[in-house]
């Protein structure tokens, strides 16, 4: 695709196949493919060697770090960061003679959501906003908003702040962020910021 007189940029060595949404200020660097029928919202960082496959979409200011797959099914929400190597599936028993792209399961990543370097998403479980997961941590399970994944398989270790600080709750069910001063409540496994 020519990105000659377009608002978002495409190095050279990149292909986005037709049929794409590319917003303003987003940009796509060495050796990536946008394949046909994504969205990818503006002010996105598309890393290096990053494949994104048909239908995928990526709300704004998407930070998709070098050597990430999101594959059919995935949606990123705003301010999502993706990191180094982690991968999303797209089918839960996948087998090299038997198609199965009828059976694409998705997979919702919800606002400001952080996913750490080579980290895999089992497809089919969302991730909460304001979620942090670990790096190399398997997610096989729905991650609460919030919540702190870590392992494999990953389990809960915490919640956290809109910051990606880790909030110590007092036994009122109230915390700090130290970082931005904002005040969080936990009720009934709930992160509620106030």
């Amino acid at each position: 695709m020519d990105s000659t007189n377009k608002d978002y940029f495409v190095h050279e060595s990149s292909y986005i196949d037709e049929g794409c949404s590319i917003g303003k200020g987003t940009k796509v660097w060495h050796f990536s493919h946008i394949m046909s029928g994504c969205t990818i919202g503006d002010s996105c960082n598309i890393g290096q060697n990053v494949v994104i496959s048909p239908g995928v979409i990526l709300g704004k200011n998407v930070k998709v770090q070098n050597n990430v797959s999101i594959y059919t099914g995935v949606i990123c929400e705003d301010d999502v960061f993706l990191g180094p190597s982690m991968v999303f599936t797209n089918v839960i028993n996948p087998r090299s003679a038997v198609v199965r792209k009828d059976q694409y399961m998705k997979t919702i990543v919800g606002k400001g959501a952080s996913i750490g370097a080579n980290a895999t998403i089992v497809c089919g479980h969302n991730i909460g906003k304001y979620a942090f997961i670990g790096a190399g941590a398997v997610v096989t399970k729905h991650v609460p908003d919030y919540a702190l994944f870590i392992g494999n398989p990953a389990k809960q270790s915490g919640w956290m702040s809109e910051y990606g600080h880790k909030l110590k709750f007092d036994s009122k069910g109230f915390a700090i962020c130290p970082e931005s001063k904002e005040e969080y409540t936990l009720k009934d496994g709930i992160v509620t910021k106030f």
